[in-house]
């Protein structure tokens, strides 16, 4: 197969992955005078803040998603191909694809990260992670499937491993999570399934001595006492070790049965062949130099999850795994990317903290900016309009707003569908 894509004279900019990184870093070369090419196994752009709330049937998957192909009608001299990256040739300056060699003057490796299960092979199999939207879906699924099987059992003990949700991780995926279900057992099962009522458990497994461990102990402090309010048993300090036979293993000794549990624990780079082996950092991160030039590589640059920048003083082992890092970067390399064309001198990525949210329920949200530490309605707020701009497209703009308006005023979710 060929990619079919033909050389126009123009220098061309191969992206791979068009995740929040991704489109940033090729919404900024728009009108620079290169040759864009995007590559993505799918062929949309998701927001993955919200996919737990895909998971928890607040919002529809169409509703986080967009088009690629949309996006980006209209600009001159982009291309887009959907395909699979299986490698990289550096001596062809071609990335190897399920649809064909594409050859790059420049490559921008944008591919994100994937679940880390921290070499547990039976998790991996059998727990849930939530990264993609199509894992929301599954989770969706699952959860609504297992209600409607305890509803149905006669067994108390079969019917309790039913109702018992594990989340293990304490970091912003798994504090949403763990509201977003709480939101859902207080005001949609006892409505929707009312033998069930007061069946549910929901428990939150952190290793960390403390929820949100990357945030102040001040809004750790809060995001817990407002989910153990909800319900929700929060254990700080137990480290999950295996989980088989719908058995969760506790580090500690103890266990819990559950046939659903979520790992939202850790984040690790998506791996592609053709890397230096010396390149390759902490979790499959690709080592970079402060412009995310990857390490022993000419001409290739990568930004977002997939990257680990050295050198910067003030983040010695890397900078965090946030959207904020990865737009800040695509913007940083792109310009460069033009620098260097034009024989200006490049610019050193600096990261700027814009700050920290998370979301618990509702009216229950912490965050910081700067030095102030918010908490309860106004932060919730606050998140809801800085998730609200960030979604592509006005109609899914539109629709996520009308979801949350009428989830707010009467609970009464419409999108308990299971669908496969």
């Amino acid at each position: 197969m060929r990619a079919n894509i033909k050389k126009n004279g123009l220098k061309r900019v191969v992206v791979v992955g068009c995740g929040l990184g991704g489109l940033r870093l090729a919404r900024s070369l728009r009108n620079s005078g290169y040759q864009v090419v995007i590559v993505d196994k799918n062929n949309y752009n998701q927001f993955p803040p919200l996919i737990y709330q895909v998971a928890s049937a607040g919002l529809e998957p169409s509703n986080i998603s967009f088009p690629i192909r949309r996006i980006f009608q209209g600009y001159k001299h982009f291309y887009f191909r959907m395909a699979e990256v299986k490698a990289i040739d550096a001596g062809e300056k071609a990335i190897v694809t399920s649809v064909g060699p594409i050859h790059y003057d420049y490559l921008v490796l944008a591919m994100g990260g994937t679940t880390n299960f921290f070499g547990n092979k039976n998790a991996e199999q059998h727990a849930f992670p939530m990264k993609t939207v199509v894992d929301g879906m599954r989770l969706r699924n699952h959860i609504l499937e297992t209600l409607e099987r305890a509803e149905t059992e006669e067994d108390m003990a079969r019917r309790q491993k039913y109702m018992n949700v594990v989340i293990v991780g304490g970091g912003p995926s798994g504090v949403e999570i763990a509201g977003a279900l709480a939101e859902m057992k207080r005001n949609i099962v006892p409505r929707d399934y009312p033998d069930l009522a007061d069946k549910m458990h929901i428990y939150l497994i952190n290793a960390s001595d403390r929820l949100l461990k990357s945030m102040d102990e001040q809004s750790s402090s809060t995001a817990e006492t407002e989910l153990k309010n909800m319900g929700v048993h929060v254990r700080n300090g137990w480290r999950v070790t295996d989980y088989k036979d719908n058995v969760v293993y506790i580090d500690n000794g103890k266990t819990l049965e559950s046939s659903t549990v979520v790992w939202v624990s850790g984040i690790k780079a998506n791996v592609v062949e053709g890397v230096p082996e010396g390149s390759v950092g902490h979790a499959g991160r690709l080592l970079c130099d402060r412009f995310n030039r990857v390490k022993g590589m000419t001409d290739v640059f990568a930004i977002g999850d997939q990257s680990l920048v050295e050198g910067d003083p003030d983040w010695k082992l890397g900078h965090p795994q946030l959207a904020q890092v990865a737009l800040q970067q695509a913007a940083n390399v792109a310009s460069n990317i033009v620098k260097s064309d034009n024989g200006q001198e490049m610019k050193p990525f600096v990261y700027k903290n814009l700050g920290t949210m998370a979301t618990i329920g509702r009216r229950r949200a912490v965050a910081e900016i700067g030095s102030a530490r918010l908490g309860g309605t106004l932060a919730w707020l606050l998140w809801l309009v800085v998730h609200l701009r960030s979604i592509l497209g006005v109609k899914n703009k539109f629709f996520v707003l009308l979801n949350w308006m009428w989830n707010y005023f009467n609970y009464m979710q419409s999108l308990r569908l299971i669908l496969k």
